[in-house]
């Protein structure tokens, strides 16, 4: 297994290398001058040529290309991702604790996301065809289909104006994290309970299931080895919902100020911040691979036969 989980990693270096790259060139997509960007977020009030010529010296943008990627991605690695234009503190003295606050909201969210998924997967495919069964889903594509936004909305509305109840936003107590993270599980619950539902289905048909009915088996013991077999389909999902959420968790966290990364970016965007934006796209891009690797490893501890396609 340790020389799968080595060589899986290994894989993962040649994409992480090309996001850097692609994160790296966004920049220069961009129609307005990093130079010109720095001088406006620093408010100057007259940008000359002389101004100009001297930023662009400052942020080394007169070496050939490949050396400027060069220079950026050795200081990335040592997770030095330049400075803020607008403020002129390093990046990582304002990306690491926004990023910390919405690992927190993330981490929260898939608990309650996987807990729910498998708790409604298992009982929606027990009670197929019945009441329950047809109401759960009835009322996950109803809250699927809301936008983030209208729920966070409808939800402070209701919770924090009418009842008084919960905090209209900040992460100040735990009362603070039910709001955002019921809107963010609101939608993936009622993707994921789904997929959990149709392979329990798929597996209620397999010949073990009947060998172990025919054998004198509890019905609980039945329904746990379905539920295990199950989860060897959903694990990539559950795996890569990490880094989904974080990604998506822009809406929300405007919406209920929450202080993490989304947020900052949304700043960072409309102020031309480039080096908070690279490092946004650079960390989120390498949580979906490293995540995608990690749902890899797993399914191969599950299934000892996926490791063959590596090892």
């Amino acid at each position: 297994m340790g020389i799968y989980i080595v060589k899986r990693l290994l894989m993962s270096l040649p994409l992480l290398l090309l996001i850097s790259f692609l994160t790296f060139i966004l920049v220069n997509l961009s129609p307005m001058d990093p130079a010109e960007a720095v001088l406006r977020a620093q408010e100057v009030p007259e940008i000359t040529d002389k101004l100009m010529a001297q930023a662009r010296e400052d942020l080394g943008l007169n070496e050939p290309f490949i050396v400027q990627y060069a220079n950026w991605l050795v200081a990335c690695l040592h997770l030095d991702f330049g400075d803020s234009y607008v403020n002129g503190q390093p990046v990582l003295s304002l990306i690491g604790p926004a990023f910390l606050h919405t690992l927190q909201l993330t981490l929260v969210s898939s608990v309650v996301i996987i807990v729910l998924s498998i708790i409604l997967g298992v009982l929606c495919a027990i009670k197929e065809g019945t009441l329950v069964d047809h109401s759960v889903r009835a009322v996950s594509f109803f809250l699927i289909s809301l936008p983030s936004y209208l729920l966070g909305a409808v939800m402070i509305w209701f919770f924090s104006v009418k009842l008084d109840l919960l905090p209209t936003s900040g992460m100040e107590t735990i009362r603070s994290y039910i709001l955002p993270v019921s809107v963010i599980s609101a939608g993936y619950v009622g993707i994921y309970f789904r997929n959990i539902r149709s392979s329990m289905l798929n597996n209620l048909h397999e010949d073990y299931v009947l060998y172990g009915r025919a054998s004198g088996l509890p019905e609980k013991k039945i329904v746990l080895h379905i539920l295990r077999n199950s989860l060897q389909v959903t694990v990539s999902i559950f795996c890569l919902s990490v880094p989904a959420i974080l990604g998506s968790t822009v809406v929300v966290e405007n919406v209920f100020a929450w202080p993490g990364i989304g947020r900052l970016s949304v700043h960072a965007i409309l102020s031309r911040d480039f080096p908070i934006i690279q490092a946004y796209v650079l960390v989120l891009a390498a949580a979906f691979v490293l995540f995608n690797a990690l749902s890899d490893i797993v399914n191969a501890a599950l299934n000892p036969r996926l490791r063959k396609e590596i090892g």
